[in-house]
This record gives C-alpha cells, sequence and structure tokens, in this order.
C-alpha cells in the first residue's frame, strides 16, 4: 500500500473518516495542529495497529557492512520488529489508508519523510483496506522480527550506522 503521484497517505484503524482536521496529538512534541500524513518509502512504518511499538532499521548509504549483517542479517536491508504479544493484534488489525492530495502538505523535519498539513484535508477518494500487514511486509522484503522485548534490538540499532525509527515504544514493555 503506497501513494500514487501526487498523493501522500494516512493509515487508521478508522475507516469512517471524510475529513482530516489539523488537532495536536496526545503523543505530539509540538504544539501546532497538524493533519499527518506520510510519503512511499515510509508507507511501511504504518503497516502496524495504530498503538504497536515498533523498532525499525535500515540501511542507508553511510550503513556500514558489519552493522548491516549484524543487525539486520546477511543481505536484509530493512528491518521492523515488534514484541511477540503483538503478533495477532498485527495479524487480526483492520487498517485502512486515506490517499491525500500532496499538494496540500508540506515536509515536516530533518528527515522529510513526514507531511504536514494546517488546514483541513479531504480524501481523494474512498477509504482503502490495507489488508493482511503480515503479507504487505512480505511482499516489501522487509524482514518481521517477533522479539520478547525490543529494548536490547533498539540500544543496538541507535547506537549503529542504520538508519531508525521507533514509533508508540512508550507502550513497549518496561526495559528489564
Amino acid at each position: 500500500m503506497r501513494p500514487g503521484p501526487g498523493q501522500v497517505l494516512h493509515f487508521s484503524e478508522d475507516p469512517t473518516i471524510t475529513r482530516f482536521t489539523p488537532h495536536v496529538a496526545p503523543t505530539a512534541r509540538q504544539r501546532t495542529p497538524y493533519v499527518w500524513a506520510v510519503d512511499g518509502p515510509r508507507c511501511p512504518d504504518y503497516w502496524f495497529p495504530r498503538d504497536c511499538p515498533r523498532a525499525m532499521a535500515w540501511t542507508t548509504p553511510t550503513t556500514t557492512t558489519d552493522d548491516a549483517t549484524r543487525l539486520l542479517g546477511p543481505g536484509e536491508v530493512r528491518l521492523h520488529a515488534v514484541e511477540h504479544h503483538w503478533l495477532e493484534v498485527l495479524r487480526t488489525a483492520r487498517l485502512y489508508a486515506y490517499r491525500l492530495p500532496a499538494s496540500a502538505f508540506t515536509l515536516f523535519g530533518d528527515d522529510a519523510h513526514a507531511h504536514v498539513a494546517t488546514e483541513p484535508v479531504e480524501p481523494l477518494g474512498p477509504v482503502e483496506p490495507v489488508g493482511d500487514l503480515l503479507a504487505l511486509h512480505e511482499e516489501a522484503g522487509i524482514q518481521l522480527r517477533l522479539l520478547t522485548t525490543l529494548w536490547p534490538l533498539w540500544d543496538a540499532i541507535t547506537t549503529s550506522t542504520l538508519g531508525f525509527s521507533g514509533i508508540r515504544l512508550g507502550n513497549a514493555r518496561p526495559r528489564a
């Protein structure tokens, strides 16, 4: 599930949204109200139920072969990790994608993968079911790893040369 030309996507477990209104999310670091969307390369970051904590890592032009092999595995270029107890939620989640006009959004942040709008935005068409989240990962060639806890992997990838992102880590099991 990726956006088409001139589109960005918003993923939600709510299939009834007809208009996106800027708001400040409870987990937001900034106080400006936004509508959030994501571009194609980072869509896989959101192929999860909203509250599912996940650690993600991928190779970049500056990633060392040692870091890639040690943390991702031989020949792997991207990894998503979740805790075991989220597997059933991941299997049964009903996730939906909203296609939004990219022209209504501006890039947000240094990484420039997130897009924000400060005015209300209406979807370009009907909401689309995302489908089998495990199959999406497989089709995209993204390794999906199940762990007892995310923290040892998270600590290793954040001190490596890999690109990385962590979402909803506050919902992960506490550190030992």
